[in-house]
């Protein structure tokens, strides 16, 4: 899901963008830090999980764009996150949202890395590696949740297709599609017939290429004891 701290950036709003004021570290960003001035954190400088071991400052805000669902255990993760927060600092994250990102299958048909998925709150999930964020929130000392927000902007819900193959089946026919897809486009042939395949065959489509949105947003302020 690449460039997905820019998607989000353009559409904060006013007082969501003044949060990034004052001094940042952005984890697991690649090429897309959420603000020029952050402190780039990625896999060069250390283990994300663990990232008090590598970095002992505090931060006016810490964020991470689609980086705790690589995280072996993304509730000792975010509690280690959280460590860099400063009082009255603020936590700013992003997730997939299982059911827009995943779709019902997993391990991820899209990217084979994520060890976890996410939704904000359920009693149950159709994956056995689910997290309720609300849960990963409230596991955190001294916090003010100040926004959870499902983001879906651009997204077609007329495309999704929830766990209709079983998931090695899925796995399967996506990889075919995409052979089809590449071999579409090295004839010039317009994307769009790939996404009329996947359509008709009631596959998944990993629409966040085409820049949709398929996240859960959350910002949680750090309060005095």
């Amino acid at each position: 899901m690449g460039y997905e701290a820019s998607k989000t950036r353009e559409i904060m709003t006013e007082d969501e963008l003044k949060l990034f004021l004052g001094n940042g570290i952005d984890i697991g960003c690649g090429l897309d830090p959420i603000m020029p001035t952050a402190r780039p954190f990625d896999m060069d400088d250390g283990d994300a999980n663990e990232i008090t071991k590598y970095v002992d400052t505090k931060y006016d805000y810490v964020f991470s764009s689609h980086c705790l669902e690589h995280m072996h255990n993304p509730k000792n993760a975010i509690k280690e996150w959280w460590k860099l927060v400063k009082t009255n600092g603020h936590l700013i994250f992003t997730v997939p949202d299982e059911d827009l990102y995943e779709q019902g299958y997993f391990p991820s048909l899209f990217n084979y890395d994520h060890k976890s998925t996410f939704t904000i709150s359920k009693r149950s999930s159709w994956s056995d590696k689910s997290h309720n964020v609300l849960d990963l929130v409230h596991s955190l000392d001294n916090h003010k949740l100040i926004k959870i927000e499902l983001q879906d902007l651009g997204y077609k819900r007329s495309s999704l297709y929830h766990s209709v193959y079983k998931r090695d089946t899925a796995y399967t026919l996506v990889n075919i599609a995409r052979k089809f897809s590449s071999l579409f486009k090295a004839f010039g042939i317009r994307d769009n017939i790939y996404r009329g395949i996947c359509h008709t065959l009631r596959l998944p489509i990993e629409q966040g290429h085409n820049n949709a949105q398929a996240q859960i947003f959350i910002i949680i302020k750090k309060i005095e004891n």
